[in-house]
């Protein structure tokens, strides 16, 4: 087989596994946004396996123009699917689309225009110069996420994608920038398109072994724990620490500390980390560290806002005293549970207790 075959061998696998990988996500989780995220960037990184040359010496074909813009902000992709797989509670804002299309607008005028005009070099290091800028945003999101997912299967699956895919799309990066302008041959091209074969099937086969429903959090997940299916009997040491872990939420309110960790909490219980992890995750029904804490926070919030002794109370202070460190946050994290925000909130309760009274 000559290295052309072979190049293009590796290139239509990657294709077909990366359009399977998508159409599965849209299939099976297509009203939840990590799985459109996720969908997004497998027909991005489908784009960037058909188009993506190291050899930038020449003037690349106008029908590749579009797809190497498109390879390029997939990496922006790259980074909502990772904010998205690791916070519950993201949402997509229209300047997320705004970053997007400029940076595939600068990509496709660098291949028309830009590169073509003698500044070649220049191209190819402004553009992966972003790409490994959103590489380094999608792995700071990982870091500072990782610690507060409780899904134990999701954890080593969320951080093996993102570290495959970073590795891959860093070192790609690198290389472009050094070799710009310069012929590095078929067999280079054939290597880096067989490393990218290997890199998406190693991607799909850590995402088929891990069970969607773990993956992916539900469509419409409640902010409370999931209660839709009954969770195994809890067997007396279970529920010894359960009771434990409550008395330190509901009598030393410890939620109000700042900064506190599952490491912490474990610590006061003295138990590891891991198994913390799965009590909260297994016996009370929660995805996320952050949502356990929050909870608790929002529930002592509307007692104090409820409370007509408090009236004058500002918002901010409630919101401060429960553990919050901003308003933005606590507004947040309190319309997701209630569906109403705290100022309504309390003039709710304040006309209930009106309608009592008269």
């Amino acid at each position: 087989m000559t290295l052309a075959a072979l190049d293009l061998a590796f290139r239509a696998a990657s294709v077909a596994l990366l359009l399977v990988l998508a159409a599965a996500l849209l299939q099976d989780f297509r009203k939840v946004l990590a799985a459109r995220l996720g969908a997004a960037f497998a027909l991005g990184s489908a784009a960037h396996a058909v188009s993506y040359s190291m050899d930038v010496t020449s003037r690349v074909p106008l029908w590749h123009a579009p797809l190497i813009a498109l390879s390029t902000g997939t990496m922006v992709v790259f980074w909502l699917f990772t904010r998205a797989l690791f916070d519950d509670e993201f949402r997509l804002h229209w300047w997320h689309g705004c970053v997007w299309a400029l940076v595939t607008a600068f990509s496709f005028a660098g291949c028309v225009w830009i590169a073509p005009g003698g500044h070649v070099r220049f191209s190819v290091t402004v553009v992966n110069l972003i790409v490994l800028g959103f590489i380094a945003l999608a792995i700071a999101q990982t870091i500072a996420s990782w610690p507060a997912d409780l899904v134990e299967r999701r954890r080593s699956a969320r951080v093996f994608i993102v570290c495959a895919t970073a590795l891959y799309g860093g070192l790609n990066a690198v290389l472009q920038i050094a070799v710009a302008g310069h012929h590095v041959g078929a067999v280079a091209e054939t290597i880096n398109a067989g490393v990218l074969a290997c890199t998406v099937a190693a991607i799909v086969y850590a995402m088929m072994r891990v069970d969607g429903t773990d993956l992916f959090t539900a469509a419409v997940e409640p902010a409370s724990p999931d209660v839709s299916s009954q969770p195994p009997p809890v067997d007396a040491a279970d529920q010894k620490l359960i009771d434990a872990l409550m008395r330190l939420m509901a009598d030393e309110r410890i939620y109000r500390q700042e900064n506190i960790t599952i490491g912490v909490l474990a610590g006061r219980l003295k138990i590891p980390e891991y198994r913390l992890r799965r009590l909260i995750n297994q016996r009370l029904g929660y995805r996320n560290f952050n949502v356990f804490l929050n909870n608790h926070r929002i529930e002592e919030a509307k007692a104090a806002l409820a409370d007509p002794t408090q009236a004058e109370v500002p918002v901010i202070t409630i919101a401060i005293d429960a553990g919050f460190q901003s308003l933005g946050p606590f507004n947040r994290a309190f319309k997701a549970v209630t569906g109403v925000t705290p100022t309504e909130y309390r003039r709710l309760k304040v006309d209930a207790a009106w309608i009592v009274r008269h």
